[in-house]
């Protein structure tokens, strides 16, 4: 499978939008870009039916012909982790039904995979967002909040993707408020200690980075014909 995981240093950190922006980026170059976010926790109930709000931005980015179904077949209401709120709905998800979810049977596509929180974060019965990553064997791309303390998550999260055996994509730093700190730069810094990109998503921008979807789409993917 060709693709990219996107995970977090925690939740509520801009995860879905860089997906999102990062699909639109994809799709303007005619690339095929499979959205899935298996499972969301904190789906709001519409007419009886459960909406989880991610996913639905993601297969809209990314002009995405299934239906919602396949991009989050599991999805539950309480704003918690996905585990406890499969538990809470009496069921047992487990991590091979999320890989089984993610996968596909085009062959000429590129696989978008966002996981649910932290790359930490338990997101099945018997796997944390790391387990689903290991499963696809996709490249992750580390989303953390540009912000004071980001360093220390930035850095525990990456040595995790890479005792897992994992390829980082590298890191992308998002600024969610227009507060400016002249003596704080966070990607310098993190520049300095990691053999990585470190990307910049400026406040309330309407693009992801160049240099970050150039590299991604350098990967042997196929374009819509």
């Amino acid at each position: 499978m060709q693709g990219i995981f996107i995970s977090g240093t925690s939740t509520d950190v801009g995860k879905t939008h860089t997906a999102v922006l990062l699909s639109k980026a994809l799709r303007n170059k005619n690339i095929n870009v499979i959205p899935r976010k298996p499972v969301e926790s904190g789906c709001q109930l519409v007419d009886g039916e459960l909406v989880p709000a991610d996913a639905k931005a993601l297969l809209k980015a990314a002009r995405y012909d299934g239906n919602l179904a396949e991009v989050c077949p599991y999805r539950y209401q309480p704003p918690i982790s996905p585990a406890r709120a499969a538990r809470l709905a009496n069921r047992t998800l487990t991590t091979d039904e999320l890989v089984k979810a993610c996968v596909h049977d085009s062959e000429n596509a590129f696989t978008l995979v966002e996981g649910a929180g932290g790359f930490y974060s338990p997101l099945t019965e018997d796997g944390l967002n790391a387990d689903l990553a290991m499963a696809l064997q996709l490249p992750v791309l580390l989303v953390a909040e540009n912000t004071l303390g980001v360093l220390n998550q930035v850095l525990l999260n990456v040595e995790a993707i890479r005792m897992r055996g994992l390829r980082l994509m590298g890191v992308v730093l998002n600024k969610r408020d227009n507060r400016q700190d002249g003596h704080m730069d966070n990607a310098a810094d993190l520049r300095e200690r990691l053999n990585c990109a470190v990307y910049i998503q400026p406040y309330e921008a309407d693009s992801i980075p160049r240099e970050l979807v150039d590299a991604i789409a350098a990967q042997p993917v196929c374009a819509v014909a």
